[in-house]
């Protein structure tokens, strides 16, 4: 008997749901591997050329995607079996529901399945936790001709809609005002700066690296080049901003501490 196109359609949902747990599974054994080896042998990050923390935030960009495709499946799966289960009597009559708590099991339901999630779940966690921090944030829109960066406090993550809550602390004198402003930003507008304290010690920028970085005396960040590099974890990083012409046209070199200076983002305008 050939299945109905219902039942295939759960058929191959299902598979696929399996398969992006099983993908999930093998992401969070990769992710424990490098933990296990942050945690054992720390000073690997400040080696030339490694790239522990750059293949941390890949496999975490892995994760969140897989568990947002597993609850995509998974609503696509329970709209199919409220399409496809009888509404009339059966052997054990099912109470009607209004749409309101329709809607209300199904936000549950999503809400477990993405708790059974673990790298995600770690993820989440780790993002909520950066309440009261520091952190570097694009305030343009996608759609702007190039990219403003500021150092903004974190106030709230919600988990629902992943987005931060922050606020810019020092809007500078030529804001409305010099008023304090708050944005909502999604995930990818935010880079954690390095902890003065992080036992993992900051990522180490070679010459000739750019990255972004605050300018001194500011709160603004500015795309930079990397002249000299830390030679110990407290040590600044000495910096040539790209904007930061003399008269002369030469660049000035500016010393930056390491708690300042953060990755590129890929796709940068400025």
């Amino acid at each position: 008997m050939i299945p109905s196109p219902d039942i295939t359609g759960i058929l191959e949902n299902s598979k696929d749901l399996d398969r992006l747990r099983k993908e999930q599974e093998d992401v969070l054994a990769d992710i424990n591997k490098l933990h296990k080896k942050l945690q054992t042998t720390p000073e690997v990050v400040e080696k030339p050329g490694d790239n522990s923390l750059s293949k941390l935030r890949s496999l975490y960009e892995k994760a969140k995607e897989l568990s947002e495709n597993e609850v995509s499946v998974s609503s696509q799966l329970l709209g199919q079996l409220d399409a496809f289960m009888p509404s009339g009597p059966s052997a054990q009559p099912r109470r009607r529901m209004d749409g309101n708590e329709q809607k209300k099991k199904r936000m549950k339901a999503d809400s477990d399945i993405s708790r059974l999630s673990p790298s995600m779940r770690s993820q989440l966690d780790s993002l909520a936790s950066m309440k009261g921090d520091q952190v570097a944030a694009r305030v343009t829109p996608e759609n702007a001709e190039k990219d403003e960066w500021f150092v903004v406090k974190v106030i709230h993550f919600d988990r629902e809609t992943r987005e931060f809550e922050v606020l810019d602390e020092d809007p500078g004198e030529d804001e409305e005002g010099g008023v304090q402003r708050t944005y909502k930003l999604p995930m990818t507008h935010i880079i954690p700066f390095p902890k003065r304290n992080d036992s993992l010690g900051p990522e180490d920028f070679p010459p000739g690296k750019q990255v972004l970085a605050v300018y001194p005396g500011t709160t603004a960040l500015y795309k930079a080049t990397v002249v000299q590099p830390h030679k110990r974890k407290t040590d600044d990083y000495v910096l040539e901003f790209d904007d930061d012409e003399e008269e002369d046209g030469s660049l000035p070199q500016r010393f930056v501490p390491f708690h300042r200076v953060v990755s590129l983002p890929e796709g940068h305008r400025q």
